[in-house]
């Protein structure tokens, strides 16, 4: 970081695209505005610490932003993921399962829900926005259907189709993903 610039300086210039960042992950305004919080604060006790030295500003800010955006998504889709895999597959199940499971065990577990939740958000990202947005406002925001139809003028029966595509095809690439991890050559 250069000795020239303020945190006062550096907060002014940054703030807003780190803050268009964001919220290009994260819809609600409040969620985004705590991450950069988040962010700038990390940034302050950082510079106070003589020892570390930032080397590249924005791509240790953007950095940061990204990792605490990843945490408020793995907090948020703790909520139940299960439901998402509401099937007698015990494949997804056992998926489900390791995304869920609380942090601090070994490291190859958390390799694998690392793995994993890379894995869901690269599947997500595949979805059509119409699919990728009804799966995430049920699954990870929790909202019932009736009131996204409500509030969107999209009928309940199009709606409930369209998650169901988002989740075959999350099943579908866990699958592979369980398969490519499990096979034996």
């Amino acid at each position: 970081m250069p000795q020239s610039e303020s945190i006062k300086d550096i907060v002014i210039r940054f703030s807003p695209p780190l803050m268009s960042f964001i919220r290009g992950h994260v819809k609600c305004r409040e969620d985004a505005e705590d991450i950069l919080q988040d962010v700038l604060y990390q940034l302050a006790r950082t510079t106070d610490c003589e020892e570390y030295q930032i080397e590249s500003l924005p791509s240790w800010l953007y950095r940061v932003a990204r990792n605490l955006i990843l945490n408020f998504w793995r907090k948020k889709r703790e909520i139940s993921l299960s439901t998402l895999f509401d099937t007698e597959d015990n494949i997804c199940e056992d998926i489900a399962q390791t995304l869920t499971s609380p942090d601090g065990d070994d490291p190859e577990s958390a390799y694998f829900r690392k793995l994993i939740w890379e894995e869901l958000d690269s599947a997500l990202a595949e979805l059509p926005p119409e699919q990728n947005e009804i799966f995430c406002l049920t699954v990870f925001d929790g909202l019932p259907v009736k009131e996204i139809s409500s509030l969107t003028g999209v009928p309940v029966a199009t709606l409930l189709s369209r998650k169901h595509y988002a989740v075959k095809h999350l099943r579908k690439r866990f699958h592979e993903l369980y398969y490519a991890l499990t096979r034996k050559d």
